[in-house]
């Protein structure tokens, strides 16, 4: 008795403890810090943002995106909150539609420049013309096409990229700002991957280094100048189960690798939805092209000079129920105004939408239109291309130049050559990666694929489009964009080939194709790539 008396008296008093002096979680208070004067701030965070600038996204059957309806959400937080800072976490630019590609993606900058950004990291898009055009927009400078920019009004930091002859970060490793005179430090990184992503000439100078060691390295720096509240921008991303809540890929690995000074981890590349803890971090990212933000609420404590508190919303920009700004209005109607005359030309009348959703094989519509465009352009017998290279679907009805551009915008040149059928298969082998399969897009033959076969010998009966059987020995001839011909995407079998011969630019050969096909043009599944049951 006198047992289950003490028991119970336990019992009452830790419920009173409780009451009295409730869990501090990582989410209310960061790991139980000092509490003394505080200071709100506030982080709204885009990520791959893509040059989006007119471009309308569908979110739930609903209008989302485009920069002016972006801009009135921004602007309306921050009158909100008197404390805020505007972020970006790489990709603002890069495979971007015709109003900011086709004038170098300045616009795209100077509306960031328009809404006050204060900082910003690179994405592996921001390398797609080189380090020398990105440090132009960065920096400012002068283009042939566009005369003289004057670059970003803020500054970019960028830990893991180095000069490959010196060592040296080609950016600011790491910023420090102050909000009511506590330092707040940001330290940029970019995926290491990015040079297999991005083609050779691209990042052609510079060298990735490890995400993790690169971030705990500034980390080192920053406390040496007493700074001990610290954001990540991170062009790296994951994964998250909407209904656990559960985070993996690759910035959770990251971030589990980070010193427990870090707070913030804002993410990017993956273009999904992230917002948990990881190893008492916060972790956000908000989708991408526009269609939301990050609303990142820190408290700062005056006395430890850090973040107590954090936590964070990501805000879909729907049309519904606001007003786009008109200022950012008004700029992108200038910007359409100079491209018009080549983007509004009409080159075909799609006969059905046309998307990039591909069958449970990996075939598109919008890939074998590609496909078939590039081997018909070069005279070749097949054609590989890139699903990562296909960036918007096609609308049923009138086709202009700018909707093509939109779907391929890179400008990569096309790249004739000579394979064995040893090779294809070998290529076809390398689609099975270690994050994802990438399905290449295929035209002139077929095959079929059974990933339950080890790596290596997942490709079967291999054959032409007529039904011969490809023959390993025997030699093709074989058309692919520069990007993947130089082993981008990790297909680094195409590096073998011989007879390279360097042709037209991708974009010109689907607009050529498209305007002499009987109208309206149509592309289906057709089974080209097929799954063993």
């Amino acid at each position: 008795m006198r047992n289950r008396w003490k028991r119970a008296s336990i019992a009452i008093l830790l419920a009173v403890a409780l009451a009295v002096f409730p869990v501090i979680t990582p989410e209310i208070h960061a790991q139980g810090k000092a509490k003394g004067k505080q200071v709100e701030l506030h982080l709204l965070s885009i990520n791959d943002f893509h040059g989006q600038l007119n471009t309308t996204q569908t979110i739930g059957g609903k209008p989302a995106g485009r920069a002016d309806y972006l801009a009135a959400y921004l602007k309306e937080r921050q009158r909100k909150h008197p404390n805020t800072w505007l972020v970006h976490a790489g990709d603002v630019v890069g495979a971007s539609p015709p109003v900011s590609a086709l004038l170098q993606d300045e616009p795209t900058v100077e509306i960031l420049n328009k809404l006050g950004f204060d900082v910003g990291t690179l994405g592996n898009h921001e390398f797609d013309e080189g380090v020398q055009e990105m440090m132009r927009l960065i920096h400012g400078g002068e283009h042939e096409k566009t005369g003289y920019f004057s670059g970003a009004d803020f500054p970019y930091t960028a830990a893991n990229v180095v000069w490959e002859k010196t060592g040296k970060p080609i950016l600011p490793p790491h910023v420090i700002k102050r909000v009511k005179g506590i330092p707040v430090g940001f330290i940029g990184v970019v995926t290491k991957e990015t040079p297999t992503i991005v083609t050779p000439t691209g990042v052609k100078g510079v060298k990735f280094t490890d995400e993790a060691e690169a971030i705990n390295r500034e980390v080192k720096q920053l406390k040496k100048k007493k700074v001990k509240a610290i954001i990540v921008l991170a062009h790296e991303g994951g994964f998250q189960d909407s209904a656990s809540g559960k985070m993996e890929g690759p910035i959770v690995d990251i971030t589990k690798k980070l010193d427990n000074e870090v707070d913030v981890v804002i993410a990017g590349h993956s273009h999904t939805h992230l917002n948990g803890m990881v190893d008492g971090k916060l972790v956000v990212q908000a989708y991408s092209y526009g269609s939301a933000f990050a609303d990142i609420d820190l408290t700062l404590d005056h006395q430890s000079k850090d973040i107590v508190k954090k936590k964070a919303e990501v805000v879909t920009t729907y049309h519904e129920g606001i007003q786009p700004d008109p200022e950012i209005g008004r700029l992108v109607e200038k910007y359409e105004e100079k491209v018009a005359p080549l983007i509004n030309r009409e080159v075909g009348k799609a006969a059905q939408r046309l998307t990039r959703d591909a069958s449970p094989a990996g075939e598109s519509a919008m890939g074998n239109l590609i496909a078939d465009s590039q081997r018909w352009k070069t005279g070749t017998e097949f054609a590989l291309m890139n699903p990562g290279g296909i960036r918007a679907d096609l609308e049923a009805g009138a086709v202009t130049w700018g909707d093509l551009f939109a779907v391929q915008p890179f400008g990569n040149d096309l790249v004739t050559m000579t394979l064995t059928g040893d090779q294809l298969k070998r290529v076809l082998e390398q689609q099975w990666q270690q994050d994802r399969p990438r399905f290449l897009q295929i035209s002139g033959f077929t095959y079929t694929w059974d990933d339950s076969r080890p790596a290596g010998d997942r490709v079967l009966s291999l054959q032409k489009a007529d039904g011969t059987p490809i023959d390993p020995q025997a030699s093709y001839t074989v058309t692919a964009n520069s990007f993947i011909a130089a082993g981008g995407d990790n297909f680094t079998v195409f590096t073998e080939a011989k007879d390279q011969v360097v042709g037209p630019v991708d974009l010109d050969a689907l607009v050529d194709y498209v305007e002499q096909l009987p109208q309206p043009f149509s592309a289906t599944i057709e089974g080209r790539i097929q799954k063993a049951n």
